[in-house]
């Protein structure tokens, strides 16, 4: 029986969910830009009403990432990691992953960060990674090469997602959430083997570590939400590790989830305030990156980049994760990634 957009609509506005050839079919047409904007905004509000289903996201992803220009030739002897989040959390904090991604790339591991400008934060990774004089303009060709000389390779979104052309007047028009604000951290064209995952909002870690694990079922991952230490209603938080509360999500790993918590306590990287790692514009947030890297941020911008790069050193590593931790303090401290920072 062939598929047909009427009634792929019809069922969403029942708020049903897609099977997974409708949600593949969709999709295909979505990136194809075979959708008119009706169509597609109907699509994109109707999954947001009932609730996205991982089959459905996942089926988005893999048709964006058939459409990408796609990284090869990376070696396979060791880790290839990304330090990512879905963005969203609303709490201007300093570029965390960026920073954690140049301190594993100074320990000697090997980091694909896939990314973009600022959309609601102060700065974006792609805004504090070119301030850092840093570039932006790789292609896939060149991102083996890069690697092996720097241990760190930046994709700037833009360039490898072309077919998202076709969607950003719908997304603009739209205005609203949809499941395009969590599909970055899944796009990443490199295909990394390990992944730091940082969700915004806590209710979204079941969906997206159920994704990740249906659309890269050889995946190591941690997919996270640190909690802020303020809302008692567990609405508010970061898409990274924080040391303002304990951190929950999902190990994934062969293509399961498993229920994870870290907290900061255990490891005395506990305390501060979520102020105290906010930055206010691009100006301040590359001043932050630039003291983080140097080791001579705040203790609470510190204590965050040493919690996710120890996480992120346990992934990469398999070591355990007190050990983990206390590396990649010892690393914070001595601002051992100072080299990025252009000493």
């Amino acid at each position: 029986m062939a598929i047909d957009m009427r009634d792929i609509l019809d069922t969403l506005g029942n708020r049903g969910h897609l099977s997974e050839d409708q949600a593949a079919f969709a999709f295909q047409q979505l990136f194809e830009g075979l959708l008119s904007p009706a169509q597609a905004g109907a699509l994109l509000m109707g999954l947001r009403a009932k609730g996205e289903t991982p089959v459905e996201l996942a089926c988005a992803a893999k048709a964006g990432l058939a459409k990408a220009r796609l990284v090869s030739g990376l070696p396979t002897d060791a880790p290839i990691l990304d330090i990512v989040g879905t963005g969203g959390d609303r709490t201007s904090s300093f570029n965390c992953s960026s920073a954690v991604s140049l301190y594993l790339a100074a320990l000697g591991h090997r980091v694909v960060k896939h990314g973009n400008r600022a959309v609601s934060s102060s700065s974006g990774s792609a805004d504090a990674l070119e301030g850092l004089g840093l570039p932006l303009s790789i292609g896939p060709e060149q991102v083996a090469g890069e690697l092996a000389k720097t241990g760190f390779v930046f994709l700037f979104a833009p360039n490898y997602h072309p077919a998202f052309a076709h969607i950003a007047p719908v997304r603009r028009e739209l205005g609203v959430r949809t499941l395009f604000n969590l599909m970055g951290p899944l796009l990443n064209p490199a295909r990394p083997s390990h992944q730091l995952l940082g969700v915004g909002q806590a209710a979204a870690l079941p969906l997206m570590a159920s994704t990740l694990a249906r659309t890269a079922p050889n995946v190591t991952a941690l997919v996270i939400h640190g909690e802020d230490g303020l809302s008692a209603s567990g609405e508010g938080g970061f898409d990274e590790l924080t040391p303002f509360g304990p951190t929950t999500g999902f190990e994934v790993t062969g293509g399961q989830t498993k229920p994870f918590r870290l907290d900061p306590k255990e490891y005395g990287l506990a305390g501060h305030a979520p102020q105290d790692v906010r930055v206010d514009d691009k100006p301040a947030a590359l001043a932050a990156i630039k003291a983080v890297l140097t080791g001579r941020a705040n203790p609470a911008m510190q204590a965050m980049t040493a919690l996710n790069l120890g996480a992120a050193i346990m992934l990469a590593t398999g070591k355990p994760l007190a050990a983990c931790m206390a590396e990649a303090r010892e690393a914070v401290a001595e601002g051992a990634a100072r080299r990025f920072a252009g000493e």
